[in-house]
C-alpha cells in the first residue's frame, strides 16, 4: 500500500518563521519610530502654517495704505493672542483667542479682507495638536512689527527653536512628547516675523 501523507511545515519550522517575522517587525518599528514620524509631520504643518501666515501679513502690509496689525488694539498690540490657554511666548501672557476668522477678530488680528485682491488665505490655521504646550500665538505693535510663534516637538525640528533668530530660544531638555523640564516652558518657541527680537 502506498503512503498518501502530504508534506507540510512542522511546528518547529513555523515557530522559526514567526520568530524571524517578529524580529523584523520590531526592527522596523525601532528604525522608523512612528511617534517621531507623526511628530515630524505635525512640525512640518506648523512650519508651513507659520510661513504662510508670515507671507500673508507681509503681503497685507505692502498692499494696504495704512496697515493695522492689531485689531482690536487691546489684543494684538498689548498682550497678543494665543490659540490655547493663557500662557504664551511674549513678555506678557496672551489673551486666549481660538477664532479662525480672517476679518481681524481671529487669533491673528489682521483684517485680510481689506486687501485689494482679497485675502490670500481662507481661514486662519490651527496647531495640529492645539492643546497644552502646542498652540499658535501672534502679537503686533502699532509701529508695524509682528511675531508669530509656535512650539515644535520632533527631535528633527526642535533645534530650529534655538536657531530661528528670535529671543525665545532658551530651550531646556525636551521630554515626553513636548513636556519641558522647566515649569512653564515659556522660554522656547519657533518665531517668525519682523519683531522676533523685541516682542
Amino acid at each position: 500500500m502506498k503512503n498518501t501523507f502530504s508534506k507540510g511545515f512542522t511546528l518547529v519550522e513555523l515557530l522559526i518563521v514567526i520568530t524571524i517575522l517578529a524580529a523584523l517587525a520590531a526592527a522596523v518599528v525601532v528604525v522608523l519610530n512612528p511617534a517621531q514620524l507623526l511628530a515630524q509631520a505635525r512640525d512640518a504643518q506648523r512650519l508651513t502654517d507659520m510661513t504662510t501666515m508670515r507671507d500673508a501679513i507681509n503681503l497685507f502690509i505692502t498692499q494696504t495704505t495704512a496697515p493695522n496689525l492689531c485689531l482690536p488694539a487691546a489684543g494684538g498690540c498689548s498682550t497678543g493672542f494665543c490659540t490655547v490657554a493663557s500662557a504664551g511666548p511674549f513678555q506678557t501672557a496672551c489673551a486666549t483667542n481660538d477664532v479662525r476668522l480672517i476679518n481681524g477678530t481671529g487669533w491673528v488680528s489682521v483684517n485680510f479682507g481689506a486687501m485689494v485682491g482679497g485675502s490670500p488665505i481662507a481661514v486662519l490655521p490651527r496647531d495640529p495638536v492645539s492643546a497644552g504646550n502646542f498652540f499658535y500665538a501672534y502679537r503686533a505693535t502699532a509701529a508695524g512689527l509682528f511675531e508669530l510663534a509656535t512650539r515644535l516637538e520632533s527631535e528633527r525640528h526642535r533645534g530650529m527653536m534655538i536657531t530661528d533668530g528670535g529671543n525665545q530660544n532658551t530651550c531646556s531638555t525636551f521630554i515626553d512628547q513636548g513636556a519641558w523640564a522647566t515649569p512653564t516652558g515659556l522660554s522656547c518657541y519657533f518665531e517668525v516675523g519682523t519683531g522676533v527680537l523685541s516682542l
